[in-house]
């Protein structure tokens, strides 16, 4: 770690990020961004604009201060890092933050209909639903502002006609938000297709999310 608090190893992170998001058909192309934040100095490392994925290294990677001031890197930060900061900022719990373009959830952001609690790993990790946020256009303050309040306390949120984002206190959980929610809504746009899904009760989320939470796993 040098003087200024930067660490190369979150740098080299948000790179295998990309790659990890590239390869299981999260986005595609140079668009979606990752960032990671570092909970002892709290600084942030997003992805750079434009640039592919496998052609990133540590070196292009871009760090900000939880005030939006860039203080690392001498590459243009990916356009979306307002959202990325803003929702460090807004959820304390949050460490990761992926923006992914894929194509089931895109269907229902496309359609402005809202991904509600139908699977039982969807209701425990990400939340009793998520929403479309307002849409606005990208890189703006404005998609910022609306990208965390349509987010609040779940893990993920739909942007309309854009992509999704989702969040988590570390990769491999932020992974499992992008995994489930992709999955949730393809199983949500196939169902419709031949029927009338059926939601999970709220009392049956409390009870699974507590689950989860206090008890599910080895030493719980």
């Amino acid at each position: 770690m040098s003087v200024s608090g930067i660490n190369d190893k979150y740098k080299q992170m948000v790179v295998d990020g990309g790659n990890q998001m590239v390869s299981e058909h999260l986005t595609v192309g140079t668009w979606g961004n990752v960032s990671i934040r570092d909970p002892e100095t709290d600084l942030i490392y997003v992805k750079p604009s434009g640039m592919k994925y496998a052609d990133i290294t540590k070196d292009d990677i871009v760090v900000f201060n939880s005030d939006y001031e860039l203080v690392g890197g001498h590459r243009k930060p990916t356009i979306e890092y307002r959202f990325h900061i803003g929702i460090m900022n807004a959820r304390p719990d949050v460490r990761c933050v992926i923006h992914t373009h894929p194509v089931y959830s895109a269907v229902l952001g496309t359609l402005g209909i809202d991904l509600p609690g139908i699977c039982e790993d969807f209701v425990q990790l990400v939340g009793d639903r998520i929403v479309n946020c307002a849409y606005a256009l990208p890189g703006t303050q404005e998609l910022a502002d609306n990208v965390v309040a349509g987010l609040g306390a779940r893990n993920a949120v739909m942007i309309p006609n854009h992509g999704t984002v989702c969040c988590g206190s570390d990769w491999d959980m932020v992974m499992k938000v992008c995994f489930v929610v992709e999955k949730a809504a393809q199983v949500y746009v196939l169902a419709r297709s031949i029927g009338t899904p059926k939601l999970i009760s709220e009392p049956d989320i409390l009870a699974m999310q507590d689950f989860a939470k206090n008890h599910y796993g080895q030493g719980k």
